[in-house]
């Protein structure tokens, strides 16, 4: 049926409104009366793949089926598709598309991915595996104070409930065990918050409980093809448009099943981007009433920036983020942005992080820095279950400069798991077990070039080491690879035309570790290290330069890209997201921060050396605190030397014991993590004790933020620059000033986006 997917047509004229699709619940008897002759072939060839009549279910429903979901989805996309043909019949398109749920496969439909016949095969499915589904129900929350629901559930532990539906700011759907919806809805009719409705399905819809239901869909869908969109068709998963790669509409209508339908948002960005708008496209006005009651509502989600007012003119030249930085980046990672989340330590970079970017065809890179391999290896079973070794994400590779047989074994790890990126984080030099990762499986094509399977991504913020990156990895550590067994010489042989990084990111200012570079300075100057190790080396020319360091407003990424940053890198306004692996009440710290609430620490993993850490000073005193233990640290020689009077204070404010007791602790960590060398070194030398001691703090003070330790909240080590509160301020004043609604990818979508229109207008302006 190509016919049917040429939609839409090229001729058309765009209203500049949008088309919406209905799903579930929009069924009535009758529907699809007056279409079924019209379009007859259309639906004969429909019964002829259900194996049922379409138009006896719509129209008479003698067995009482149109309830029924295996049933009720295929017929419901078929009266929507013919609806559609007669909408576009009258010669005049949308600019954008969306659908409810299960109209979202109308959407795509209308939008030309695929044709009526893939797309009902597609519903069918669903509806199979849905239907399948038993146990648990939904309940509709309708009433003025339904925008507190999510926070009720919390406050009265009703921790086994999803919001399946947001529909609009007084309407929302609960999933769940049925006996738990009846126990919440007499908690919100006692405290007289809104009116509850059970709905009559089989199933707990679009929660976590249709888990398996995905799983199995996304096999199926697996072997489907899919065209990119040729009208913007925004998702229910991600409120953005679907990326025009067919993996990436696979993974967001699989989590479609078991994610909630973020209806309200999605009417927010299309009144965000300037539609006025909304014609419904199937049988009755739900979605209509939904528009015109949400009017009033500012959930801005997925919107453009809140300090934008105005709808850019007809005259302004449109960027879309899409087209921002490098197109080979995009192409090599398989991603709709050049933007990654970057890695940050001890998991906060979570697994469930990484999964939410690539389930949007975003990258983003899990925070294995500081955690034990078991829990690494852990990350990597589950990442490489759910993506593939070829899927959009990456590993962190921390330098280990007190203990390299940690960053081999790291690297080990993830040959064995076949990791095809990683992210390399605080190396001053090029290490062998980094070369080693670079070069495994190197090799040249049948055009001679010199290839290989693994990249890296470098963090630099200083040229020589940039330099480093950017040439071959140097012919000594080349020899011992070959020498020891680590590369084969073919290998070694490929290595002459690789660099050893395939993209760089420069580090500005930033949270953790940093050495306070101005991006403004750093970026031009290392774009221009680039053309001139080219000149030697022309395999540098095709290293990818990013950007990193204070990217919390769209105005910062903009600024980046103009620089000629070719993709950008985001860390502290992740921190504080849904998907961050760290507890709520830094969340809530991170999420209260403005641009002046960060200050400079000892980093405690270079306590000796003198290395600084960024972080949250407002709320905690481990800035002080730590600077302190750092200046005992400079002036005695050992914790016996220290003041009496000053040993108890920092025993009482800063380690809640007494420091033999730490020594004690610290010496069976290092035992039972296999480093007696440390503690044969530290019980030799009375100062490095005393530094081992300290460090202590440093570790605890990172647990207990981690782990949410309420009574430990002014010890918390929070490492954050001031982006955090850059972004704070852009989205004060909308559902994202929340974290709670702050999804990683809503947070890269908001500043690509926002990054995109401001280019935009700047270039409306020089062009006047």
């Amino acid at each position: 049926m190509t016919a049917v997917r040429e939609a839409p047509l090229g001729a058309a004229a765009v209203t500049g409104g949008a088309w919406v699709f209905p799903g579930q619940g929009a069924q009535h008897k009758g529907m699809g009366a007056s279409l079924f002759e019209r379009h007859a072939g259309l639906v004969d060839e429909a019964e002829d793949i259900l194996g049922f009549s379409v138009r006896e279910l719509c129209l008479t429903d003698p067995e009482r089926r149109l309830g029924l979901t295996q049933y009720l989805q295929p017929a419901l996309y078929v009266v929507n598709a013919l609806s559609w043909l007669e909408a576009r019949s009258q010669g005049a398109a949308p600019a954008y598309l969306a659908g409810h749920s299960l109209g979202e496969y109308n959407a795509l439909l209308a939008a030309g991915c695929y044709d009526f016949a893939t797309g009902l095969r597609l519903v069918a499915r669903r509806g199979e595996l849905m239907g399948r589904a038993r146990g648990g129900g939904m309940t509709a929350v309708v009433g003025p104070r339904a925008v507190e629901v999510p926070e009720l559930l919390a406050e009265a532990g009703a921790t086994d409930i999803d919001v399946a539906n947001y529909n609009g700011p007084e309407q929302l759907v609960l999933s769940g065990p049925v006996d738990s919806l009846t126990a919440f809805a007499k908690v919100l009719k006692e405290r007289k918050v809104a009116r509850c409705v059970p709905l009559g399905v089989s199933a707990a819809f679009h929660s976590r409980y249709m888990a398996p239901a995905a799983e199995e869909f996304a096999a199926f869908l697996r072997e489907v093809p899919f065209a990119a969109p040729r009208i913007p068709v925004i998702s229910n998963v991600t409120v953005r448009p679907y990326p025009a790669d067919g993996p990436s509409v696979r993974e967001l209508l699989s989590a479609q099943i078991h994610r909630s339908v973020r209806w309200r948002e999605v009417m927010g960005y299309l009144r965000a981007h300037g539609v006025h708008e909304l014609t419904e496209i199937g049988p009755g006005k739900v979605l209509t009433g939904l528009w015109a009651s949400s009017r009033e509502d500012r959930e801005p989600v997925g919107s453009a920036p809140p300090t934008r007012t105005a709808v850019p003119a007809a005259s302004t030249p449109r960027i879309r983020p899409e087209r921002l930085g490098s197109a080979a980046f995009r192409e090599e990672y398989g991603v709709r942005f050049a933007y990654v989340a970057g890695a940050m330590y001890k998991g906060v970079a979570s697994t469930d992080l990484v999964l939410r970017m690539a389930s949007a065809g975003m990258l983003g890179c899990f925070g294995a820095g500081g955690l034990r391999l078991e829990r690494v290896a852990e990350a990597l079973r589950l990442l490489t279950r759910e993506l593939g070794p070829d899927g959009p994400f990456g590993m962190n590779l921390l330098h280990a400069l007190d203990d390299p047989g940690l960053e081999e074994a790291t690297v080990r790890l993830y040959l064995q798991h076949d990791v095809r990126l990683v992210e390399a984080a605080g190396f001053t030099q090029v290490t062998p077990a980094l070369v080693r990762y670079r070069l495994s499986g190197a090799h040249r094509d049948r055009q001679g070039r010199a290839v290989t399977p693994r990249r890296v991504i470098a963090k630099v913020s200083r040229p020589e080491v940039a330099e480093a990156f950017l040439r071959p990895a140097p012919e000594s550590v080349l020899r011992r690879l070959v020498g020891e067994g680590a590369l084969t010489p073919q290998e070694a042989e490929a290595a002459g035309e690789l660099p050893v990084a395939s993209d760089l990111c420069v580090e500005a200012d930033s949270g953790g570790h940093t050495d306070g570079g101005v991006a403004q300075v750093l970026l031009p100057a290392m774009l221009r290290l680039r053309r001139t190790v080219a000149a030697q080396h022309p395999a540098a020319r095709d290293v990818r330069v990013g950007a990193a360091g204070g990217l919390g407003s769209p105005e910062s990424l903009a600024a980046a890209f103009v620089l000629g940053a070719d993709f950008v890198l985001t860390g502290s306004v992740n921190q504080c997201s849904v998907q961050a692996g760290t507890s709520g009440l830094v969340k809530d710290m991170l999420a209260a921060a403005d641009v002046q609430d960060v200050a400079y620490a000892p980093a405690g993993d270079m306590f000796e050396l003198g290395a600084q850490v960024q972080v949250l000073r407002k709320g905690t005193l481990f800035a002080a605190r730590g600077n302190k233990l750092r200046k005992l640290y400079q002036q005695a020689e050992s914790m016996e030397a220290l003041d009496p009077g000053v040993r108890r204070s920092i025993e009482e404010s800063c380690f809640r014991r007494g420091l033999d007791e730490v020594w004690e602790l610290t010496r069976r960590h290092y035992l039972d993590t296999g480093r007696p060398h440390l503690v044969e070194q530290a019980e030799r030398s009375p100062r490095q004790r005393m530094a081992l001691v300290f460090r202590w703090y440093f570790a605890h003070s990172t647990r207990a933020a981690l782990a949410g330790e309420a009574a430990e909240r002014v010890n918390f080590q929070i490492h954050t620059g001031p982006a955090i509160g850059a972004f704070n301020r852009c989205v004060r004043g909308t559902a994202l000033e929340d974290w709670r609604h702050r999804d990683v990818d809503a947070v890269a979508a908001y500043l690509m986006e926002g990054a995109a229109d401001i280019l935009g207008e700047r270039l409306s302006v020089l062009a006047q």
